[in-house]
C-alpha cells in the first residue's frame, strides 16, 4: 500500500516537473523571440542612421565647398561688384536698364523689323512734296 501512495506521489511528482519544464520553455521561447525582434529594431535603427549619416556627409562636403568658394577672392570681387557697385581702377561701369525695360525696348525693335519699307512710289511723292513745299 506503501507502494502505490508512492507510486501515485512519483506519478504526479513526473507530472509537475514535465508542466514546470514545458513552462520554461515556453518563457524561453517568447524571450528568444523578444530578444530577435528587439535585434531586428536596432538593426533598422542602424540602417537608417546610416543612411542619414550619409546625407550628412554629402551635405557637409557641399557645405564646406560653398565655404571654399566664400572665402575665395572671386567671391569678395563679386560681392563687392554686384552689392556696392565697386570697381577696379580704370574700369568703366556700364549700367543697364531693368529687364521689364529691355523687354519693352526688345519687342519695340522687333515690330519695327515687321514693318515693311515704303514702295517707291510713295517715295518719290515724298520727295515732291519736299520740293515744293
Amino acid at each position: 500500500m506503501l507502494d502505490d501512495v508512492f507510486n501515485k506521489f512519483e506519478a504526479k511528482y513526473r507530472k509537475f516537473i514535465a508542466y514546470i519544464v514545458l513552462l520554461l520553455i515556453v518563457l524561453l521561447t517568447v524571450s528568444l523571440f523578444k530578444g530577435i525582434a528587439r535585434v531586428v529594431v536596432a538593426n533598422k535603427r542602424i540602417t537608417k542612421a546610416e543612411t542619414i549619416y550619409k546625407e550628412l556627409e554629402k551635405e557637409r562636403g557641399k557645405l564646406e565647398q560653398d565655404l571654399s568658394f566664400v572665402k575665395s577672392d572671386e567671391f569678395v570681387e563679386k560681392q563687392l561688384r554686384d552689392k556696392l557697385g565697386l570697381s577696379k581702377e580704370g574700369e568703366t561701369i556700364l549700367v543697364l536698364p531693368d529687364e521689364e525695360t529691355l523687354k519693352r525696348l526688345a519687342t519695340a525693335t522687333e515690330h519695327e523689323e515687321d514693318r515693311l519699307p515704303d514702295p517707291n512710289w510713295k517715295k518719290w511723292l515724298n520727295l515732291f512734296n519736299f520740293l515744293t513745299n
